[in-house]
């Protein structure tokens, strides 16, 4: 069992940390990523910290993978 959930966590990391980062660019260049005058929005805002949760649960799954493999 310990050696499934040590797959599954690891799985989990690789997809975050595969997937994630690649979707940035897209909403970077949205037209819904930014106002009239050029600021970011909410929109945008609101991708990043999704990205940034994936990026950390990617991490955290990583070293759970590992640990439980030790």
């Amino acid at each position: 069992m310990k050696i499934l959930a040590a797959v599954v966590l690891l799985a989990n990391a690789l997809f975050n940390a595969v997937v994630w980062p690649r979707f940035y660019p897209r909403i970077a260049n949205d037209a819904r990523a930014t106002d009239e005058s050029g600021r970011r929005t909410a929109f945008y805002r609101v991708h990043v910290v999704l990205i940034g949760i994936a990026i950390v649960l990617a991490a955290v799954s990583a070293v759970a993978g590992v640990l439980i493999l030790l």
